[in-house]
């Protein structure tokens, strides 16, 4: 099933954008042929302003099944978004590279193009991100199953691992949440490895050196997991990170977020800040009270009462699961 998004969310636009997809996606589907892509399936396109983006799943002759991110736009040169993920991507694999032992945080990079295209009489710029296919798919997905407390802490353990490389090698995700990890091999029954998980959908990345103080009654990220300080328009850190790590953590114990909003509200950002920065830390359920401390800690409203790094966070889940043993 295609899904379609657009930055407004609502029907109007939706259908507008159903319509356009019509006349699109064909023409993605012949320029993706020409460069001997095939099985081609398009999975997800969205709209914001003049930019069009998508996902594509297809087969390739020398790389096999591969997930396409595409961008699409009527302004020569519009590299922003999609080319900030691929140098990010690039730099994140450079440095692994360089460090040989490290293991991998992402997905590499198999191929980057930026392409001409006609559409409706108009010249646009086609940028298109090819990496590898992951049929397990991602972490949200993995987490409609039943699982085990011993499976629900290594996803945990093995996605702290992976942002706390991430920081440690001076990236700030800004956008931590279930969807955006994938699920790489089949688990193992390892508690400190990352190869089963990666990261991915770098968009909003940041260098943490080259951040600054930041006011933006608008932040950029998914409100469900946005930490109080980005409400307040200040600029993110790695704890703005660690406050979205906390609040999948919470998903992944209890199946369920600690924050909601009801789809019928007419403020939705307002009732997501208003939650973030006043409603108590919610309280974990009976079976998974071990993992309070961890959940208060990371979700604490106040930075100078939150983790200040991840290796914060996990050291304690260590200490969790050595006391669980003994």
């Amino acid at each position: 099933m295609l899904i379609t998004k657009n930055s407004d969310n609502n029907y109007p636009t939706k259908q507008a954008l159903q319509s356009q997809a019509t006349q699109l996606l064909p023409l993605l589907t012949a320029t993706l042929l020409k460069l001997n892509y095939k099985q081609i399936i398009h999975q997800r396109i969205s709209q914001q302003n003049i930019t069009y983006q998508g996902l594509i799943r297809a087969t390739d002759d020398k790389f096999g099944q591969v997930m396409i991110k595409w961008q699409l736009s009527a302004v020569v040169n519009d590299l922003a978004n999609l080319h900030h993920e691929v140098e990010v991507l690039k730099a994140l694999n450079s440095f692994r590279i360089k460090a040989q032992n490290l293991q991998a945080i992402a997905s590499p990079v198999l191929e980057y193009k930026k392409l001409s295209i006609a559409l409706a009489e108009q010249s646009y710029q086609l940028t298109v991100l090819v990496m590898p296919y992951y049929p397990q798919g991602s972490l949200a997905q993995y987490l409609k199953q039943a699982l085990t407390i011993e499976q629900k802490h290594q996803l945990i353990t093995q996605a702290a691992h992976l942002i706390s490389q991430l920081h440690q090698q001076g990236w700030l995700h800004n956008d931590i949440k279930p969807s955006n990890f994938l699920i790489g091999t089949e688990l193992s029954n390892t508690t400190n490895s990352t190869d089963d998980l990666l990261l991915t959908d770098f968009a909003l990345a940041q260098r943490t050196d080259s951040i600054k103080d930041q006011n933006n009654s608008n932040p950029a990220g998914t409100p469900a997991y946005l930490a109080p300080e980005r409400w307040q328009g200040r600029a993110a850190t790695e704890q703005s990170d660690i406050y979205a790590f906390g609040i999948m953590v919470y998903e992944i114990l209890t199946g369920d977020r600690p924050f909601k909003v009801e789809k019928q509200s007419n403020e939705p950002l307002k009732v997501w800040a208003i939650q973030h920065c006043q409603q108590a830390i919610a309280k974990l359920p009976s079976e998974h009270q071990d993992y309070q401390m961890i959940i208060n800690k990371a979700l604490a409203k106040r930075i100078d009462n939150r983790y200040k790094h991840m290796s914060d966070v996990i050291a304690d889940l260590d200490k969790l699961l050595n006391d669980k043993l003994l």
